[in-house]
């Protein structure tokens, strides 16, 4: 059981995760800000790596990823600094990002450097489910590391229930098949989508991201997943002066 499947096990309710991008708004923050996050009350994290054409982030998102490439962030620099996380930061840590930078690291090396970093899980949208589940799987599960899908709106049941087949740990529930950094609308649509879902007693939780952005969109989501993502809204935090001294009423404005 890894830290992970730990925290879903004790907590079926109102967990907080907090997104950012690794090497912004300075190289070496990264595990800085981990440690501020888990000291300010988020239950779990996910670290973006850096890739110079994410399509599926708006803009604050992508700027974040632009600015930490341009600081010189790479996935061998990023392990280097993680080295030190779990010397700091005790709660889950997700590394976030798209498969052609951990194709062209090595799969089975990323793998086994996420592991060594006390990582918990991977995230990664692009990843085709039949190349993870043919190619890669071997690589997580002998690694104890969980692989988040994720789901949309327009996800068939039929591939809902094959993802909550493959999952060990949760399911990512996108609010919305648009880019980051938009805001939870919960339409008559969208709550239908949500309420379907849950009405399937999927094995694995869920938790919501996309639009998650103050204490009324995270109510919200929370009503129908164990919890959601809050990525942009944190990011634009990471812009401001003295970020690092915010962070704390950040996760209080969030959880009200």
């Amino acid at each position: 059981m890894n830290r992970l499947n730990h925290l879903f096990a004790t907590r079926k309710t109102n967990l907080l995760s907090i997104y950012y991008t690794a090497g912004y708004p300075e190289i070496n923050t990264t595990v800085d800000i981990a440690a501020a996050l888990e000291k300010a009350g988020a239950d779990f994290l996910e670290i973006g790596f850096p890739y110079s054409d994410p399509v599926a982030d708006g803009p604050t998102i992508q700027h974040s990823s632009q600015q930490a490439l341009d600081n010189g962030m790479t996935l061998n620099v990023l392990f280097e600094q993680l080295k030190e996380l779990r010397k700091r930061v005790t709660i889950p840590v997700l590394l976030m990002g798209y498969v052609n930078p951990i194709v062209q690291y090595g799969v089975e090396r990323f793998c086994k450097k996420a592991a060594e970093a006390g990582v918990d899980g991977i995230i990664v949208p692009d990843l085709p489910m039949y190349e993870y589940e043919s190619m890669y799987a071997d690589f997580f599960r002998d690694n104890n590391l969980s692989n988040i899908f994720l789901v949309t709106p327009q996800t068939s049941p039929e591939r809902i229930r094959k993802i909550d087949e493959l999952s060990d740990s949760f399911i990512y529930l996108l609010s919305s098949s648009s880019i980051t950094g938009g805001s939870l609308n919960v339409s008559d649509n969208i709550a239908a989508y949500y309420t379907r879902v849950k009405a399937m007693g999927l094995k694995n939780p869920t938790i919501i991201g996309f639009g998650i952005s103050d204490n009324a969109t995270f109510t919200k989501a929370c009503q129908y997943a164990s919890g959601a993502i809050v990525g942009s809204k944190f990011v634009q935090l990471l812009a401001e002066e003295n970020f690092m001294d915010k962070i704390p009423g950040f996760i209080k404005s969030i959880r009200g």
